[in-house]
């Protein structure tokens, strides 16, 4: 009998149930694993400028440092939940944080722009899976009535690593050289693996499926030419020779061909339950409303990540740092209020904070519509984020807990993998969007004022798109409620 299978009789009798150190302990590595990467990312984000300068590439090629990464966790993400099935739980927490900590060291040491890429594809594989195990492990081991407040938890590595990853790269950078981004990371990624692989007990068994080696192409190419190609949009829209019409559609249509095909597949393969990625979860009306409440707003999170530095530094005249400052509390409030939300959720279910935080969120993305202009003061703009940044912090928690339980515990990794994945494309699809609409609305701009008052009217209507995004979002997230946990369902169904 599974150690899964012993916590399901227990919870079926009434037994109380608290996390064992070990438990606690695999959780615990995971978090830092996850909170390190996610830091990591955003460091790497606001360094590209500095990479491209000292590395003597062009813009367009320095900005494969982020698309192969984002490239990698398209391709990779979907696998996850297969992998987590088939490999025991140290075996691929060592296989994911030891590639990760192998890309730092790469990327440390990198000679050239070549090196570097290299690196950061091999980060990306690690980063990929970290974020599906953690959100497994923690449905496997922790009781459903504490669920709420441990993914409120996860939430701190979602909003504090963005928050404070433009700050620490700002300080980093005004004193020492580029490859300091990855030697300071690359101890605390280091000692989490060590400790990992002392302490992460293995939880459940593998199921040793076999590999659907059609499935494995068709999801590398159909995710990742969607994310290519929205990449592709958002690149072209803030460059100066605009979108490419031909490097933008022949990834996408490529892409939604193949993932047709993919998913298409799936379905077939579910029959006898081998399926790659396992679509099952999605019979489950709670967690489908889940999955797609949370991209929506996902897409907010990341749209107003990309919007305000442009529009900070290119029309208030900030500097990276100030930027970086400026958006800090915003991710703290996030960090902060993560763990209040997973207990009030536990102790209220979804909906009374899911419901409220949309609307917050809406709220904040219509008042950012509303005043930016060349003249809005920093604090204006400060207030706004925080109050988004509330509005969020009780939306992910939600989303997640209510989502993840709602589905049988044998779709669980499958589950979160699908989470992962859609965060992924709804994140480039939220950049895309949002560089597309600043471009489009700063140059249909005729007001005058100058360049400052064209971006400043670009992001004004990049922001009104996105609280038009969170009324769909709202009117999806009244699916979303506390459901008893899932029955099993039998194999092949």
């Amino acid at each position: 009998m599974t150690e899964t299978v012993d916590r399901t009789a227990k919870r079926v009798a009434g037994e109380p149930q608290r996390l064992s150190r070990s438990d606690a302990t695999a959780i615990a590595v995971l978090l830092v694993s996850a909170f390190v990467i996610v830091l990591n990312e955003t460091i790497m984000s606001v360094a590209i400028p500095v990479l491209i300068k000292d590395l003597h590439v062009d813009a367009s090629t320095g900005q494969w440092l982020s698309t192969a990464f984002i490239l990698t966790m398209a391709v990779v993400i979907p696998v996850s939940g297969f992998l987590i099935q088939r490999m025991t739980t140290r075996s691929l927490f060592a296989i994911a944080l030891g590639s990760f900590v192998a890309g730092e060291l790469l990327a440390a040491l990198a000679p050239t722009f070549s090196v570097l890429l290299v690196a950061r594809v091999v980060q990306g594989v690690g980063a990929a899976v970290i974020t599906p195990l953690l959100m497994t492990t923690v449905m496997t081991i922790v009781p459903p009535a504490r669920r709420g407040a441990m993914m409120g938890n996860i939430s701190i590595v979602i909003s504090v690593a963005p928050a404070i990853g433009p700050t620490v790269s700002g300080l980093i950078l005004s004193a020492l050289p580029w490859p300091f981004l990855f030697w300071c990371v690359l101890p605390i990624a280091a000692a989490g693996l060590v400790i990992g692989l002392r302490l992460i007990p293995n939880l459940g068994e593998p199921r040793h499926v076999p590999i659907d080696w059609l499935s494995i192409p068709l999801s590398a190419i159909g995710f990742g030419g969607l994310v290519y190609g929205l990449n592709a949009v958002g690149q072209g829209a803030s460059s100066a020779g605009g979108i490419d019409p031909v490097a933008v559609a022949v990834p996408l249509v490529i892409g939604a061909v193949s993932l047709t095909l993919f998913l298409l597949r799936q379905r077939t393969l579910q029959r006898t339950d081998t399926a790659l990625l396992d679509l099952r979860a999605f019979r489950s009306r709670v967690f489908t409303a889940s999955v797609v409440s949370g991209a929506l707003a996902f897409l907010g999170l990341l749209g107003s990540a990309i919007l305000l530095p442009i529009y900070l530094q290119q029309v208030l005249g900030l500097t990276a740092l100030q930027t970086g400052l400026l958006v800090l509390p915003g991710g703290l409030v996030m960090g902060l209020l993560g763990p209040v939300v997973g207990r009030l959720y536990d102790r209220f279910g979804p909906r009374p904070l899911l419901i409220p935080g949309l609307a917050i969120a809406m709220v904040a993305l219509l008042l950012l519509g509303t005043i930016l202009t060349a003249t809005t003061q920093a604090w204006q703009v400060l207030l706004c984020h925080v109050a988004l940044s509330f509005g969020l912090a009780a939306v992910l928690p939600s989303v997640f807990t209510a989502g993840l339980s709602a589905v049988p515990q044998r779709f669980t990794s499958y589950g979160s993998a699908i989470f992962a994945t859609v965060q992924q494309v709804g994140g480039a699809a939220g950049t895309a969007l949002s560089v597309a609409l600043l471009a489009v609305g700063a140059a249909g701009w005729s007001g005058g004022g100058g360049t400052a008052a064209a971006e400043s009217a670009g992001t004004r209507l990049a922001f009104l798109v996105s609280a038009g995004v969170f009324v769909v979002a709202i009117a999806i997230g009244t699916l979303v409620q506390r459901v008893p946990d899932a029955a099993p369902v039998p194999a092949g169904h």
